[in-house]
């Protein structure tokens, strides 16, 4: 059964109890008034009477009744039960023998509603005045009146069924809407969020859903920049490796040692490497990064790059500035930026690549470049996927991410020709 169901049911049987401890009671209040109204009016009428005629029995003189003002029975008896005057049993009744003997009596028997009132004087009862009328009006009227209540009762029950289907629309729609969202996001939109609709409860688990989507968006980004970062940051050394060891293999009189060398060289590139990107995937805070002289780590660069550069005919110059060279800086960090720097200027450059060393207050500034002109525009130039080539267009976008990652800040300072200036903090020895 679906939540509307359920509301509707709950709401119609809270309203179904309502009614029944209502009404009851004022069914069974209504026939007891009716008739009560009913006695009491035969009662003015007996005591009506009695007043007019016990005067006249008192002088002995012919009795006349009032006119009685209900459809029954107004009789006036002797103290021998002989019916004087009006209508009724002849001789009197029980009723009317016992209203002479003790007082007034009302009864309630036999489809009959009766009165009996003594007519006395200071000595004795001297007759009984008797007030009778059938109940079937008054029957017919409790009837009406019970059916009256009845029908209200149901419209009542309608007006709450009316009600509680509006409110049950109400209380699942927003909860429809919040499943939607949810298969939504099981089909894999990650963008789909949940609105809020005006209840607490269900509001706090809309904020709730929506949270915990954007934790598993935030997630599943980093899972796929680390794939891709991972892809674009080893792509290239391995390249290099594979080329110096088929040129290895290759070279008849080829140094094997050296080519070793070069090989341990690059393989230690590579495990450095695969730390960083590793650590940029954890969002490891900035601090606690093994620290190196910026000197050695630009001419690692040169050393790495110089070969490439070379096999496409262009030259790779650096320049390093007095007093920058022994200036510690986020060894791993550094290399990677320098890396996709050199290798962006390789890729979308042209001509000699000048990597420049200089120091700049509490860090060290590095620029590299080249002779080509910077086509992408500046404000868009270090979002993922900008690129003009062939390229993915991660290179730039990693390489901000890794000297934000340490405190420092990367960006294009010329245009043509092409250059840009990396700045690293300055680490305490």
């Amino acid at each position: 059964m679906g939540m509307r169901q359920r509301v509707v049911r709950v709401a119609v049987v809270a309203a179904l109890v309502a009614l029944v401890l209502l009404a009851a009671p004022l069914a069974v209040i209504i026939r007891i008034s009716f008739y009560a109204d009913e006695r009491g009016e035969l009662e003015r009428d007996a005591l009506s009477a009695a007043a007019r005629v016990s005067a006249q029995l008192a002088a002995g003189e012919p009795v006349h009744l009032p006119p009685a003002h209900h459809d029954g029975t107004l009789g006036v008896y002797d103290p021998g039960m002989r019916l004087l005057a009006g209508t009724g049993p002849d001789p009197g009744d029980a009723l009317t023998r016992r209203a002479a003997e003790s007082g007034s009596i009302r009864e309630s028997t036999g489809g009959r509603i009766a009165v009996a009132v003594p007519l006395s004087t200071t000595e004795r009862t001297i007759g009984v005045v008797r007030v009778a009328t059938d109940s079937r009006d008054v029957r017919n009227r409790v009837l009406w009146s019970r059916l009256g209540l009845l029908g209200a009762a149901l419209l009542a029950l309608g007006a709450a069924i009316l009600v509680a289907r509006r409110q049950a629309r109400a209380l699942s729609a927003p909860l429809e809407s919040l499943s939607r969202t949810s298969q939504a996001v099981a089909d894999g939109d990650l963008t789909a969020r949940a609105g809020s609709c005006g209840i607490v409860e269900i509001d706090r688990v809309a904020a709730t859903q929506n949270t915990m989507v954007h934790r598993l968006t935030l997630l599943l980004e980093h899972e796929r920049h680390f794939t891709t970062n991972a892809s674009h940051q080893l792509r290239t050394p391995l390249t290099g490796l594979q080329l110096g060891l088929e040129g290895a293999l290759t070279t008849p009189d080829a140094d094997l040692r050296a080519a070793l060398r070069e090989a341990l060289d690059q393989s230690q590139h590579l495990h450095r490497t695969i730390d960083e990107v590793l650590r940029l995937a954890r969002s490891t805070p900035a601090g606690g990064y093994v620290s190196r002289p910026a000197g050695e780590l630009v001419g690692r660069a040169e050393h790495r790059w110089h070969g490439a550069l070379a096999r496409d005919g262009r030259r790779l110059d650096l320049a390093i500035e007095r007093g920058a060279a022994n200036l510690p800086v986020a060894e791993h960090a550094t290399e990677q930026i320098l890396d996709v720097l050199l290798d962006n200027a390789r890729e979308h450059g042209s001509g000699t690549v000048r990597v420049t060393l200089r120091e700049l207050g509490a860090a060290v500034a590095v620029d590299i470049r080249d002779e080509g002109t910077l086509i992408l525009d500046p404000a868009t130039l270090f979002d993922r996927g900008a690129t003009t080539g062939a390229g993915q267009g991660i290179g730039l976008s990693l390489a901000r991410d890794l000297a934000e990652g340490v405190g420092g800040r990367l960006a294009a300072t010329g245009t043509s020709p092409t250059t840009f200036t990396l700045l690293v903090p300055i680490l305490a020895e």
